[in-house]
């Protein structure tokens, strides 16, 4: 009888522990969603270069590190871009976007699409 209530009162006192482990896995797991539900680098460039040329500049125009990239050449390189950017590759630039920053260009991106 004694074992019996030691089993009963263990499991008791370990139940809340394992409940709020359990609370933990499921916000871990719904905040892993998002990052598993963005497109590859591949496909977001592809989508980027089926954009329109307005809708276009002001994406990369919102994305600090794309920006960069293409006012590192000055207007030379606005112009350059401009006349190539559906089939300039953009995956390299995207690649070394951070998820956040992945994530930024996508809803920039679906914003834009929306809009049109």
């Amino acid at each position: 009888m004694f074992r019996a209530s030691l089993a009963l009162l263990a499991c008791l006192w370990l139940t809340p522990a394992l409940a709020a482990d359990l609370d933990t896995n499921s916000e871990t797991s719904t905040q892993a969603a998002p990052a598993a539900a963005l497109p590859d680098s591949k496909q977001i460039e592809q989508d980027l270069q089926h954009l329109p040329w307005p809708s276009f500049k002001s994406v990369i125009e919102g994305i600090p590190k794309l920006k960069a990239d293409v006012d590192a050449y000055g207007e030379f390189g606005w112009n350059y871009v401009k006349a190539n950017y559906t089939k300039y590759g953009w995956k390299k630039a995207i690649d070394k976007l951070d998820a956040e920053q992945k994530q930024h260009l996508v809803d920039l991106m679906r914003l834009t699409a929306g809009s049109m």
